[in-house]
């Protein structure tokens, strides 16, 4: 395919697009090797400079990799499927591991976790009710597949609540958090969930290793008691280009009102 000068864009545009289309239609398949930046230079008829700017777009969207020095590659997609409505239901997983490293095992699942003691963002002293000096527990972990940073995973709960508990060790709790937060009283009976799109902050692109351009998801869930006290504030970063979000819903059964 010649670029043309006219009609389609840019040059580097009409040539990410080809290929781009070459991949979505399964001609560049996943792990294919794409042809050299020679023949790439060849095929379109372009500089080699226009075509590295063509295959850069490519990569920010994370549609191929550069294994330099031996090419680009149609990049290979294993997304996790992130299931907010599976937080509460009974896990019957293995007492060594925690809900993430059992669900995904045979993918070398792993986690980094680090506790500490801070004074709450605002937006999680909002939800989580708390006076002014009040300050919370983060559990602040970022979960990784097969190497790579899947997603982010911070808990925040009240100081006040959890103190001496395991949510103070920065380490996998057996039996979950929530499960924790049951043992002392206040086990979560119900939770908000809040959804949004928008484009990482700088300490998301550094802590999930995310290449330009890379939207995500943030997720906030806030767990409170039958009583209706907040108790933990979960928000989770998950990369537009590693995930799916499935919920599952019912439909209610209308009362009988007569």
């Amino acid at each position: 395919m010649a670029v043309k000068k006219v009609g389609r864009g840019t040059y580097k545009q009409q040539i990410s697009d080809d290929l781009r289309q070459q991949i979505a239609d399964g001609t560049l398949a996943t792990g294919a090797k794409l042809p050299t930046e020679a023949q790439l230079t060849d095929e379109y008829g372009v500089t080699r400079g226009t075509v590295r700017a063509a295959l850069d777009i490519l990569v920010n969207e994370g549609l191929i990799v550069s294994k330099r020095p031996v090419g680009y590659f149609v990049r290979e997609r294993k997304p996790m499927v992130f299931r907010p409505q599976a937080e509460f239901r009974p896990r019957p997983y293995t007492p060594e591991m925690d809900a993430f490293m059992t669900e995904h095992q045979g993918r070398d699942p792993d986690q980094t976790i680090e506790v500490s003691i801070v004074e709450p963002t605002a937006e999680v002293a909002k939800r989580l009710q708390l006076e002014p000096g009040q300050l919370v527990v983060i559990r602040r972990r970022v979960r990784h597949l097969d190497g790579e940073p899947f997603n982010i995973n911070d808990s925040y709960f009240p100081l006040d609540l959890v103190r001496d508990t395991p949510i103070m060790r920065p380490e996998s709790i057996p039996e979950g958090a929530n499960e924790v937060l049951a043992g002392l009283g206040y086990r979560q009976e119900r939770a908000i969930d809040e959804l949004y799109v928008r484009m990482p902050t700088p300490d998301e692109v550094r802590r999930l290793e995310l290449t330009p351009g890379t939207p995500v998801a943030y997720h906030v869930c806030t767990g409170y008691t039958e009583e209706g006290k907040p108790v933990r504030v979960a928000i989770s970063v998950l990369p537009g280009d590693r995930h799916v979000i499935s919920y599952e819903r019912r439909r209610e059964t209308p009362t009988d009102e007569s």
